[in-house]
Order: structure tokens, then C-alpha cells, then sequence
């Protein structure tokens, strides 16, 4: 029988792990064991401290439910969440980075006519947005569906609100022949993430703020392609350099364009100042499958 100690017992606890037959679950958690453990001897983790570390995360479980994900949001703090998608879309020249998606992406936007202005009766500053989806290789891509959803002019959300009011400043758009979309919209607002429960008393007590940067969310999807997850920024904004969640990318930040003409590119009638922004996404192809 061995005496476990501080040198032999990372070694026994992952030897415990062998006879796993799936390889790839036997990897992940005997990595997971050396590394935990070489975390707390780097530490020297106090039991005060572990007692401490096992409540918080039992807490940051009590805060899940149907509508937040406490544990996803932990992982976007500490950066896991960008990490996991960076080795997960390496993009080759041509296609556009890609970001986390966030916790308020509903799936089930409405197929909307370009043009049409998706912040009726909300209020804000007047934005029109255009942009294009196309390959690598600039050829464009028709029929492709793409999700857009971002906050209002007070940095929330539609479905933060839960008043039952109709969907808005979200919706789906379907690429034109030339692969382009436009619609109507008001410059979203830069805000916090939720900071009323685990994750926010951590980023309170290591002194760091809760916000993220302006930005639009898009959802691009075309048979043949990686499905592309994205924001697009606003520039300018004061907390582009120290997003929470590290989900910034200088490829990703547009200008938005101060425009005084009384007609918007589409040529319907427009407010006496509004702001433009434009934007072009490359899909990245989806990688061959062997032949069988």
C-alpha cells in the first residue's frame, strides 16, 4: 500500500485513469489532474482556501438557471472561453476572426427584408449598417442567413428585459446575389456583463470592471462553410482595450462613419444625422472529409 504524499500522489491519481478506453477522455482528464495539482503546489493552496474556492464555485452553480450561465461567464473572465476559440478557428487569410457568442443569442430570428429597420420604436442615435459575406477568395456568398443582435442606447438587451414585448434590435438576414445585407438600426451602447453574483464579487475583489465595448453580434451561415461567430466593434469606444471578457480583435473594430445626408444608401429617407457602418465577412471553408 502506498503512502500517498505532496511528490508521489499526483502520478497515483492519474494512473488511476488508465484503464479508460476512451482516448481522448483519458487525455483530457489526466492532463486535468497534473495540472490542477501543479496549481495548487505553486500556490501551496491553504485548506481555508480550498473551503473557500469549493463555495464559490457552489455558488456560481446556485446562479445558473434557463436564463444565465454563471459557469460560462467564469469562463469568459478568465479568458478560457476566448482560448477555446481561438484553437477551435484558426482562420486562414481571408476569413473573418471570430469571437464568443455571449449569453444572449436566441437562435429563432426572424428572416427579415434588408432595409428594414429592426430598432423601430427604440429609442437612439440613427445607425445603417451594410455589409457583405463572401469565400476566402472574395467570390460572394448568395442565400447565406445571417443572425444579427446587439444591445440598446442603456446597454441592455431585449431579452434582459422580459416584458414580453415583441423581438427587437435583433434579426436574420439572407445574402443577395452579391452576397450583401442592409438594415436600419441605433448605435448600441457599451455595457456590463452580470455582475450581481460569483463572477462579479471576483472581479470586484481583484479590482477589475465588468465591461464590455460597443458591438454588433453576427451569425454567418452558407452551406459549405464554418459557421462564423462574431462581433464587430465600435471604434473609439473607451473599453476596447480592456474588454471583460478579451473578446477584441483589431480585425473586428469598424468605424462608424458620422453621415448628414437626408437619404440613407438605399435611398429611403433619413433623419438629419446618423451614423454609418460597414463591414465585410470572409466564411472559411469547411475542411474536406476523406473519402471513405
Amino acid at each position: 500500500m502506498l503512502s500517498f504524499n505532496e511528490d508521489n500522489l499526483t502520478d497515483a491519481v492519474a494512473a488511476r485513469f488508465d484503464g479508460c478506453e476512451d482516448p481522448r477522455l483519458k487525455t483530457i482528464v489526466q492532463a486535468l489532474v497534473r495540472h490542477s495539482h501543479a496549481f495548487v503546489k505553486e500556490v501551496e493552496l491553504t485548506q481555508d482556501e480550498w473551503v473557500k474556492a469549493i463555495d464559490f464555485l457552489t455558488r456560481t452553480g446556485q446562479m445558473c438557471d434557463d436564463r444565465r450561465q454563471e459557469f460560462i461567464l467564469l469562463s469568459d473572465v478568465m479568458g478560457v472561453s476566448m482560448l477555446v476559440d481561438a484553437i477551435n478557428h484558426r482562420m486562414p487569410d481571408g476569413a473573418t476572426e471570430t469571437t464568443v457568442l455571449g449569453p444572449f443569442y436566441l437562435g429563432e430570428h426572424r428572416v427579415t427584408a434588408h432595409g428594414t429597420d429592426i430598432a423601430a420604436g427604440v429609442d437612439g442615435e440613427p445607425m445603417y449598417v451594410e455589409a457583405r459575406v463572401s469565400a476566402p477568395d472574395g467570390r460572394p456568398l448568395a442565400g447565406a442567413r445571417v443572425d444579427i443582435w446587439h444591445s440598446d442606447d442603456d446597454g441592455f438587451y431585449d431579452s434582459q428585459k422580459g416584458d414580453g414585448t415583441e423581438p427587437s434590435l435583433r434579426a436574420r438576414f439572407i445574402t443577395d446575389a452579391d452576397g450583401r445585407f442592409h438594415f436600419k438600426s441605433i448605435v448600441p451602447s457599451s455595457y456590463p456583463i452580470p455582475h450581481d453574483g460569483p463572477v462579479g464579487q471576483l472581479l470586484e475583489a481583484t479590482r477589475r470592471h465588468p465591461m464590455r465595448p460597443a458591438h454588433v453580434h453576427f451569425h454567418v451561415s452558407a452551406p459549405g462553410y464554418e459557421t462564423l461567430v462574431t462581433h464587430v466593434f465600435v471604434a473609439g469606444d473607451p473599453w476596447l482595450d480592456s474588454d471583460a471578457v478579451f473578446g477584441v480583435k483589431e480585425s473586428l473594430v469598424a468605424d462608424l462613419v458620422a453621415r448628414d445626408e437626408p437619404t440613407y444608401p438605399d435611398g429611403t429617407p433619413a433623419p438629419g444625422a446618423w451614423k454609418l457602418l460597414h463591414y465585410d465577412f470572409g466564411l472559411k471553408p469547411l475542411a474536406a472529409r476523406p473519402a471513405a
